[in-house]
């Protein structure tokens, strides 16, 4: 089912991002109801409108969606303004078209629902990893119109990767990580811990 909306309903605010390249867009209707998602090509898009739109767009190289909010990830070709310009005027008019209750190819293969975090199947060790992260850092990375994914934990290793806006942007590899890491360190009381994105 979709939105029954109609394309003067929709609000957008827009705003820049710590990554230079790219941008966060927050409208006043729902994108995705659960979970978040991730598109690089047409492909991923389950032939979803809005978001085909939105690749089709010069330089746009990925689109994350969650809650109410979508990230453009683009590589320059287009300026700023022209970019918010196309990816507004994408999301007036394809609002009206689109389902917010969409699920991904991977949600549709999974039993749970994707706001109900499984976590039963993790090592004690990661389970704490994600709590200290569900804590301290995603609420920030959220704002921002990002998240981390949490690949792997061994030997004191854990490797992440981040996702939406956080995705190439400067400040995730070198402060946000940094962070993470100190993080981590003090909360699960072992210096030893280091954070490798991928």
């Amino acid at each position: 089912m979709t939105n029954e909306i109609n394309a003067s309903e929709v609000e957008i605010r827009w705003q820049e991002t710590p990554n230079p390249f790219a941008l966060k867009f927050v409208v006043n209707k729902s994108l995705k109801d659960e979970g978040k998602a991730t598109f690089v090509s047409k492909e991923d898009s389950n032939g979803l409108p809005m978001v085909n739109s939105l690749l089709d767009v010069l330089g746009v190289k990925q689109v994350y969606i969650q809650g109410n909010s979508l990230t453009v990830s683009h590589d320059g070709q287009m300026e700023t303004d022209n970019i918010v310009d196309t990816v507004k005027s994408i999301l007036k008019t394809r609002m009206t078209i689109h389902d917010p209750a969409f699920r991904t190819a991977e949600e549709s293969n999974e039993a749970k629902k994707p706001q109900e975090v499984d976590r039963s199947n993790l090592s004690k060790e990661l389970v704490e990893i994600e709590e200290v992260l569900d804590r301290t850092i995603r609420p920030g990375l959220y704002a921002d119109g990002g998240d981390v994914e949490v690949i792997s934990f061994e030997n004191d290793e854990l490797r992440i990767m981040y996702q939406g806006a956080c995705g190439g942007c400067p400040s995730a590899m070198m402060g946000t990580l940094d962070a993470i890491q100190n993080i981590l360190r003090h909360e699960l009381d072992n210096p030893n811990i280091i954070v490798i994105p991928i």
